[in-house]
């Protein structure tokens, strides 16, 4: 009788079973975010069951997946490639695990007609490579023309959005978003465009403004407008400074004394305001309260003090302005001041809100959502963030494909010459994959509730001539002309789904045991 190796509560799956969990798990997560695929993909609504049950509704991949809470360890894995899609691109979150799922669905087949995985793996590695050869034989890149450039990034942006909440008006939105992108002038950070949520109104109202916005308004008895501006963006307490020492307790025997004691405080408060004011400064930012007494020595100084600015706020605010966050004012030479030409107060909508304009950073712009309630200008706000990641990447990695279903088209066929060219059992895997990866354009066609089949082979059919730039036209329904539609993506983002998908595959599918470990358990203390 052998000994058990693991303890009481621990399991572990082996062969067989090990692999159809993991396959079950990760077929599950793709069919879950499937629907949402492509310009027709619906909506989730996501509840979370903490305090206030907030409720989000998104068909961003990366939001749906992050939000669940899962069990399953290849389900997991899936997860987080759309987590790094997310960062490194900003789109195709759905695509990678989409395009993931299917190819484990192709390697199941596979695995029960008794071929090795790891002969599968070897077939899928080879397919990739040569999907990827395909892309970069059909990418364009039109980086030395400025004109069609921008209008390269406009085509992206509107492909970007139009899978999202911001279809309707996507040229708009489009445009906006090219606009903040270009002023990057090639800069990824995104940190430098800031956007601001605004509920009322509609989605039409949004705009984007030079500078930066700050959600707060001016306090009472202060300049409302300043020109030249030197900022200081403290992060400093600026309450009454009362006697901080843990556990101190003072004792005196008259109110006089109690007059002293309050009179030593506000002493105290205002040399620390003095030496603030020291700084030759106009504007002083900081990210704590400031109570009345220092803001009205401020107002006496005329200087205009901003209170409880949030903290991204303030680490934004001192970006843009090219100053540093300070808490210690005693040598004021080392302090590197923010400026701007105006500061000015501005309404929206209802609200009063503080604008920085001639930031020092120049790229620095702010877009102002307008929308209907919280849970729109949210999913706006996803979508725009979406399209600004995807255009900066371009920016800098300037090619482009044709969108709609055609990229996957032109890798299934060379994927498709390949298996055919490939004896023995990978060939069997490379044309796996070509099915798996003309999945993607059938979801996009089923989501639009059109007739796949029909239109899959239809597309095929296309892509036989040279050079075809057929992909799937979901407004009116059958093959259209990519080039004509103007719908592009752009290469970097389908070379990540490609690559991850892949990779994620081959890691679930290299599995043959799942071992979970027996769970902590509480000691009694008694």
């Amino acid at each position: 009788m052998v000994e058990r190796l693991l303890k009481d509560d621990a399991t572990e799956e082996k062969g067989e079973r090990a692999r159809m969990a993991s396959f079950i798990g990760a077929m599950a997560i793709a069919d879950l975010v499937k629907t949402t695929l492509g310009p027709k993909g619906m909506d989730k609504i996501l509840q979370s069951t903490g305090r206030g049950r907030s409720v989000t509704v998104t068909n961003d991949g990366a939001t749906i997946l992050k939000s669940l809470h899962i069990d399953n360890p290849a389900a997991k894995v899936l997860v987080d490639i759309s987590k790094v899609q997310d960062d490194e691109v900003g789109d195709g979150t759905t695509s990678v695990v989409v395009l993931a799922g299917e190819l484990l669905r192709e390697a199941e087949k596979l695995v029960n007609m008794k071929i090795h995985p790891m002969t599968i793996i070897a077939g899928f590695r080879m397919a990739a490579e040569c999907a990827r050869d395909a892309l970069l034989q059909r990418a364009m890149d039109n980086k030395e023309d400025s004109d069609k450039f921008r209008s390269d990034l406009m085509n992206i942006a509107m492909t970007t959005l139009s899978s999202k909440i911001l279809s309707q008006d996507k040229e708009y939105f489009a445009g906006l978003a090219v606009e903040a992108v270009l002023r990057l002038k090639g800069n990824t950070n995104l940190e430098a465009i800031q956007i601001l949520k605004k509920a009322g109104g509609s989605l039409k109202d949004s705009f984007l403004d030079e500078g930066f916005i700050l959600d707060k308004k001016i306090g009472l008895g202060q300049p409302k407008r300043i020109e030249n501006a030197k900022i200081l963006v403290a992060n400093t307490a600026m309450d009454t400074d009362k006697v901080k020492i843990y556990g101190a307790r003072v004792r005196v025997d008259s109110m006089a004394k109690v007059a002293e004691i309050e009179a030593a405080e506000k002493q105290k408060m205002r040399e620390k305001v003095e030496k603030i004011i020291g700084h030759g400064i106009n504007c002083f930012v900081n990210r704590q309260l400031i109570y009345n007494f220092p803001e009205e020595l401020f107002a006496d100084a005329g200087i205009l003090a901003i209170e409880h600015a949030d903290f991204e706020g303030i680490e934004r605010l001192a970006l843009v302005t090219g100053g540093d966050i300070t808490s210690t004012f005693d040598n004021p030479e080392s302090v590197k001041l923010g400026h701007c030409k105006v500061i000015e107060e501005i309404m929206i909508g209802e609200d009063r809100l503080i604008h920085f304009s001639g930031v020092e950073m120049g790229q620095a712009c702010t877009i102002v959502l307008r929308g209907a309630s919280e849970h729109v200008l949210d999913e706006a706000e996803r979508s725009l963030h979406d399209a600004l990641c995807v255009l900066s990447q371009t920016v800098n990695d300037t090619r482009v494909l044709y969108g709609g279903g055609w990229p996957e088209m032109v890798m299934a066929k060379e994927v498709d010459e390949l298996a055919r060219k490939t004896p023995g059992k990978k060939s069997h895997a490379i044309e796996a994959f070509s099915r798996a990866l003309q999945s993607i354009p059938t979801i996009i066609a089923d989501n639009a509730g059109l007739d796949s089949a029909d239109l899959i082979s239809q597309l095929r059919a296309e892509h036989h001539k040279e050079q075809s730039t057929a992909g799937i036209d979901v407004i009116s329904g059958g093959v259209g002309d990519m080039k004509r539609l103007g719908i592009s993506e752009s290469f970097k983002a389908k070379q990540a789904v490609l690559l991850s998908a892949t990779e994620a595959a081959e890691m679930i599918l290299r599995v043959d045991e799942i071992v979970t470990c027996a769970p902590r358990r509480r000691e009694d203390r008694m």
